[in-house]
């Protein structure tokens, strides 16, 4: 590029680069790059310009270069497409007309903070340094797919949105989107590699943010962000792996936040978040492999949740947090927080949409065990049995209410006691008041009607009363037959509950 053919604004920047001194266009009362579109050629420079100068730019012995504008409009499209600039790159508070092109190219460092863009196309970007986008409003997508970043991304506060108009909310459901229906997500970050922290809080996406199958070498910040894509997937995160955390405290995310199987060793803190797909899945985060996932003091979800074989070592999720659909099978975790009575978490096990998931069960009552309150655990068991007895045969059903009547299929012993007990006072009452007729005067032995009740209640035990006396009168001879036919049950359910509860110990 001819050197004569450069503006006043243009020369700045050419002579600033060697030596890599800021030029800063900004006035003291500069309303922002939102207007920059208005500004004029004492601040503007040419895109052609800009890239003559990262890659033929003067060096100067002893100096470093580097290209570090601020306030300045950049015009027409600024195209480094597997262009090597061996020196960093600040546009701060800039405005630039077209959508720049940094396909595959090869950088030290790019600071775009505060500047106005229309988009970027910048997959396979390979950063030496830290990418900064902080403070940046983007209107339509960046591409940063497959792009290898050896230090940190910087997104705090940025803006994102689409030319597409968002559908507006009407109050009801929102229809789950065919896949091809889902437009070109607005962020692109798959398969990217980050060396250090993915640093967003207070980020806003109007439409997706893609992280699927990206590799984050520290943490995830997502603090304070909002993703906005109702109906469609707001966040979408398939085998994502992070080194650490991913934390996402007060996280509004209207549209399908999507983690499955990603792998993050640390905390996958969405506390205070507030999760919204309503009639489609809200939360997914199957086959996922997370330390611990916090939902502390979340809204109520709108829409389902999907766990569905995960391992998690803590789970912090209380009762109210679940939404009325849930996916459990198979999800494994080591605790369970806040501690809560059995019934509280037996509610949400109803709402799965599998149906019986005998393995949420055991997990529940695995989890009660593990921190010592074993009645909560046999309560647990006992509704697993109630539960499965619904899909079970009319007679199967029907021995099934007698276990649970009599000694609540073995985990509720001491209602066999209270049967047994009832029965006997009665039993002993009625025959003392009409004494049973002595089968052989001479040879009987003295009645007693405790022992006579008992002869008749326990199928296994013989006191001799039975076999001497016996009752007349049709009421008393009923309730003789009432005796024998209950103690078989209650020693039969007996038998059976715990045999069912000494093999779960």
């Amino acid at each position: 590029m001819e050197i004569n053919t450069l503006t006043a604004a243009e020369r700045r920047v050419w002579d600033a680069f060697p030596t890599g001194e800021v030029v800063d266009f900004r006035a003291a009362d500069d309303p922002g790059p939102a207007a920059g579109a208005g500004w004029g050629p004492e601040r503007s420079v040419r895109a052609e310009v800009v890239r003559a100068v990262l890659l033929g730019g003067a060096r100067q012995d002893g100096e470093i270069p580097a290209l570090r504008m601020m306030g300045a409009r950049i015009t027409g499209s600024l195209n480094l497409r597997y262009a090597t600039a061996d020196c960093p790159i600040s546009l701060g508070d800039c405005f630039l007309d077209d959508v720049p092109n940094l396909y595959g190219a090869h950088v030290r460092q790019l600071n775009l903070s505060g500047s106005v863009l229309p988009g970027m196309t910048a997959a396979t970007l390979r950063v030496d340094g830290t990418l900064r986008l902080t403070d940046c409003r983007v209107g339509g997508p960046v591409r940063l797919g497959g792009a290898q970043i050896s230090g940190a991304v910087f997104l705090d506060r940025a803006r994102f949105t689409s030319a597409e108009p968002l559908p507006p909310p009407d109050g009801g459901p929102e229809p789950e989107p065919e896949p091809e229906t889902e437009p070109e997500p607005l962020l692109q970050l798959n398969h990217a590699a980050v060396g250090d922290d993915l640093w967003a809080p207070e980020l806003r996406v109007e439409g997706q943010l893609r992280l699927d199958s990206a590799t984050v070498t520290g943490s995830v910040h997502l603090d304070d962000t909002v993703l906005v894509a109702p109906g469609r997937t707001a966040l979408e995160a398939e085998r994502l792996t992070v080194g650490a955390d991913l934390r996402a405290k007060r996280l509004r995310a209207r549209g399908r936040v999507n983690l499955s199987a990603a792998r993050i060793p640390g905390q996958l803190n969405l506390a205070y978040a507030r999760l919204s797909q309503p009639g489609g899945v809200a939360l997914r985060a199957s086959s996922c492999v997370v330390g611990e996932l916090w939902l502390r003091e979340a809204a109520h979800v709108e829409g389902s949740v999907n766990l569905r074989r995960s391992q998690i070592e803590l789970l912090f999720v209380p009762p109210e947090v679940w939404p009325g659909s849930v996916r459990l099978d198979g999800l494994t975790y080591g605790a369970l927080a806040p501690h809560e009575p059995a019934d509280r978490r037996l509610a949400v096990l109803e709402r799965d949409g599998d149906g019986y998931v005998p393995y949420a069960y055991e997990q529940l009552t695995a989890s009660y065990r593990r921190v010592g309150d074993d009645a909560a655990a046999r309560t647990v068991q006992l509704a697993k049995q109630r539960r499965q007895r619904r899909g079970l045969a009319w007679y199967a059903r029907l021995w099934g209410h007698v276990q649970d009547l009599t000694v609540g299929y073995g985990f509720r012993p001491m209602r066999a006691v209270a049967w047994m007990l009832s029965l006997l006072l009665v039993a002993s009452v009625a025959y003392s008041v009409r004494q049973p007729r002595a089968l052989k005067a001479d040879e009987s032995p003295d009645f007693n009607p405790v022992f006579y009740s008992l002869d008749l209640l326990l199928p296994i035990i013989d006191f001799g009363q039975e076999r001497a006396f016996t009752p007349e009168g049709g009421w008393h001879q009923g309730l003789s037959y009432v005796l024998i036919i209950t103690g078989w049950i209650l020693a039969t359910t007996i038998i059976a509950g715990v045999t069912r509860a000494v093999s779960r110990q």
